[in-house]
């Protein structure tokens, strides 16, 4: 049992709250399989808007030296950018937790539940359900809607989503969208 919450959930919880994780320029170039994992997540994003439940934004700020800092390869992929109303959390380090906003809205949040897709699961995806694993907020991630900041050489995805299981959910896009469909009916 995760401190805070139950060991069953309600039986009509409401849909988690979705959270985009660097859905940034330079993310996207450098990930295995952007292209099926941004289409998966836009599915999930327009699902999210549409019916006007909670979605909030994790954004990398962290840049290395070379980068020119009047680039736009920080800025959001085309479509993924945040709407009037939904949050948006700079990070400096990998987990979201280095954010102090963050840290305060979900410590502030009680009983919540957090679908998480979007890309460097490698890093800030396994860093954040880590950290609020220990903090006892609870995570799914979109074991489809999530994307490795590297080739998947040697099934290096399929390790660390199992890494991630250890401090979260891992569930499909589909089985996602359709519990939550079905817990506001």
């Amino acid at each position: 049992m995760i401190a805070g919450g139950e060991a069953t959930p309600p039986l009509h919880e409401e849909p988690p709250v979705l959270v985009c994780a660097n859905l940034q320029i330079e993310v996207f170039a450098e990930a295995a399989d952007a292209d099926e994992v941004a289409s998966r997540c836009g599915a999930l994003l327009s699902l999210w808007r549409d019916n006007l439940w909670p979605v909030l934004h994790l954004k990398r700020i962290a840049r290395a030296a070379w980068f020119d800092p009047q680039s736009n390869r920080s800025d959001w992929i085309s479509g993924f950018r945040p709407r009037p109303g939904e949050m948006v959390f700079e990070h400096p380090l990998p987990s979201a937790y280095s954010a102090t906003r963050f840290a305060e809205y979900m410590s502030s949040m009680k009983n919540i539940r957090c679908a998480v897709m979007g890309l460097s699961l490698d890093e800030t995806i396994l860093a954040t359900v880590i950290e609020g694993f220990h903090r006892g907020h609870r995570y799914q991630v979109i074991t489809d809607a999530v994307a490795c900041g590297r080739e998947d050489a040697g099934g290096y995805k399929a390790a660390v989503l199992k890494a991630a299981g250890n401090f979260a959910g891992v569930v499909l896009s589909s089985d996602l969208a359709r519990g939550a469909v079905a817990s506001v009916m």
